[in-house]
């Protein structure tokens, strides 16, 4: 039974008291510290603070613009939360939580901070955002096709470097919707026939092609169209609908195509335009756009409106602190030194019990009866076990050297004095040398699986086999062997019972039970084989009536080399491999092997197996 540390004694109970004064010597030490930078920490975070909600806000408008829903939005709250520091939650109007860095059940602040919505906004501060209150971001229809995008810039490649030829410094950008359009790096622009000659202004090119980059592509034409149909109805209702063809104006710039443009109706051979068109073309891209974007939501930040106390400390409180603080770190590192050193001195001297010679197997001294006592008492035990290994180990090496010296022996006996002429290789002598043979392979092959076992790579391919045809094979295979040893074969099955095992080893681990009962069973005896079902479990049976194991016995038969008669030979004892055997093809097939005996009465050997049911193509 392990025994119960006394609380004091425990090792855990030491260092949690020895964490609590270095907690207290570390809470003292920075306590100065703390209240004096708290003022101007807090400060600099607010500022800091309006920066990131900035950055937030428009990190979240960006996403909703690019996004028709919300489901993959936590993923960059988590980014946004971990680079600013904040708490970042997005809920819908009703509250109902969308994403939320904080932990779940996590109380919202009293109010949000902002609306995200990206068809109108008054926050956003990017170029054109105001002008309409909606995202530029927020394309949609407008997005411009892989094919479409990749020609526009071939264009305005060829604008740049004609602008380089020119001696002027240009590059091209692009905006959300993927459309480039060139900008001159030169303040003062370009001069009009430098730009008319690089095909940037009118229609047509010097080439005399037109310029693609003042033209809507076939997608935008189409969104613009759709644009269109949306806007009449209210041009209509605002009485602006003049009976003249409708078209959009377009910004040739390419800055920002549709994020000013407005409807302009054809009356008397001009265009004119109105600010309610303006409206009614805005209110109709917001209709345009609403599928494409996420709907609005309520962003919080932080924890409220609570404001950062101002603390301040006077010389002579600083003094008291530091000193109550010096004092304490003396005290406890004086302590931690002292019970420091009683805990290290039983593991030094565990190892250097560890770091001598293996052969000598020393034993660490136990002086404590606390963790450490424990652990010296654990590492004493490993030592025996190892010392009991190395025994058997050596015992094992003498054994498969015996087992395999007299085979051998007999073989090159023979071999010799038929060499030098002294016997004729007749049958006879031809039959007892392959005989030898075949102990040594059969030990070689018992050898091998027990190697494998050990390795872990013994392998079984289970399939569905009916445990009555295992007994049968088994015993029809040793029903010589039993004739020839006067002993009477005997089964007892049921037809009904199914395993879900691999037939040859299930077969090789019969073997070895009915091989070792017919050995130790006297002439005019019985073995019998029987196999029943109990509950979810198959119990296969090998029974003799031989002279039985000693109770001292039973818990060696499964060990490697182990005879109950250390006086037999391997010819009438076997190799003392067979019954290891058996246990590793049990354990391979999530089964056990027992035995129970009672000297003058035979022995029992039981194999314990999982049961199966019975394959679906079987009556």
């Amino acid at each position: 039974m392990r025994p119960r540390i006394p609380w004091r004694k425990r090792l855990l109970v030491r260092l949690l008291f020895t964490s609590v004064l270095i907690a207290v010597c570390s809470v003292a030490a920075t306590a100065w510290l703390a209240v004096t930078t708290t003022t101007s920490a807090l400060e600099e975070e607010q500022g800091q603070d309006l920066a990131a909600d900035n950055k937030i806000l428009a990190e979240l408008s960006g996403y909703a613009a690019d996004h028709p829903d919300w489901s993959g939005v936590r993923h960059t709250v988590r980014e946004l939360a971990a680079k600013t520091g904040r708490r970042i939650a997005l809920t819908t109007a009703d509250r109902t939580p969308i994403a939320d860095s904080a932990l779940h059940d996590t109380p919202l602040p009293p109010r949000p901070a902002a609306a995200v919505d990206p068809l109108h906004t008054d926050t956003y501060t990017e170029f054109g955002a105001q002008l309409s209150g909606i995202d530029p971001r927020a394309v949609g229809p407008f997005r411009l096709t892989a094919a479409e995008s990749r020609k526009l810039d071939v264009v305005a490649e060829k604008q740049r470097e004609c602008f380089g030829r020119m001696g002027i410094s240009a590059t091209v950008q692009h905006i959300p919707s993927g459309r480039p359009h060139v900008v001159v790096d030169d303040a003062r622009g370009a001069p009009l026939d430098l730009r008319v000659a690089c095909g940037n202004v009118y229609g047509e090119s010097t080439a005399g092609t037109r310029d693609a980059l003042d033209y809507p592509t076939p997608t935008e034409t189409k969104a613009l169209d759709a644009l269109t149909v949306l806007t009449r109805p209210c041009l209509r209702a605002k009485a602006m609908d003049l009976g003249g063809s409708l078209s959009l104006t377009y910004d040739t710039t390419g800055r920002n195509p549709v994020s000013g443009g407005f409807l302009v109706t054809k009356k008397g051979g001009e265009l004119k335009t109105d600010q309610v068109a303006k409206n009614c073309v805005t209110s109709a891209r917001r209709t345009q756009l609403e599928p494409y974007v996420a709907p609005a939501a309520e962003l919080f930040l932080g924890i409220g409106d609570q404001t950062a106390p101002r603390f301040d400390m006077s010389p002579t409180n600083k003094a008291r602190i530091v000193g109550a603080a010096g004092l304490v770190l003396a005290v406890t590192v004086a302590v931690t030194a002292v019970v420091a050193m009683r805990l290290v001195r039983p593991l030094r001297a565990l190892t250097a019990a560890a770091q001598q010679p293996p052969e000598l197997h020393v034993r660490a001294p136990v002086r404590t009866r606390d963790e450490t006592g424990l652990l010296a008492e654990a590492f004493n035990d490993l030592t025996e076990r190892r010392e009991r290994l190395e025994e058997q180990r050596k015992a094992m090496v003498s054994d498969i050297a015996h087992e395999l010296r007299s085979p051998l022996t007999n073989i090159r006996g023979w071999l010799e004095v038929t060499r030098d002429g002294l016997v004729d290789p007749d049958p006879a002598l031809l039959a007892s040398l392959h005989e030898e043979a075949l102990i040594l392979q059969r030990i070689i092959d018992d050898l091998q699986d027990l190697a494998a076992a050990d390795a872990g790579t013994l392998r079984v391919h289970r399939e569905p086999v009916r445990a009555a045809d295992l007994i049968d094979q088994s015993a029809a295979a040793h029903r010589v062997a039993a004739d020839a040893a006067g002993v009477t074969l005997l089964t007892d099955t049921d037809g009904t019972v199914w395993l879900d095992a691999d037939p040859v080893r299930m077969r090789q681990a019969l073997g070895n039970l009915v091989s070792n009962a017919i050995r130790h069973t006297p002439a005019d005896g019985t073995v019998t084989l029987a196999v029943r079902r109990d509950g979810d479990v198959v119990v296969l049976t090998v029974t003799d009536t031989g002279p039985g194991i000693a109770a001292d016995d039973l818990p060696h038969v499964f060990e490697r080399f182990w005879r109950a008669e250390k006086s037999r030979s391997r010819r009438t004892g076997g190799s003392g491999l067979g019954l290891p055997i058996v246990r590793h093809l049990l354990a391979a097939h999530d089964g056990t092997a027992g035995v129970r005996s009672e000297p003058g009465k035979g022995a029992e050997f039981t194999l314990r197996l999982p049961a199966a049911a019975a394959p679906a193509d079987v009556s």
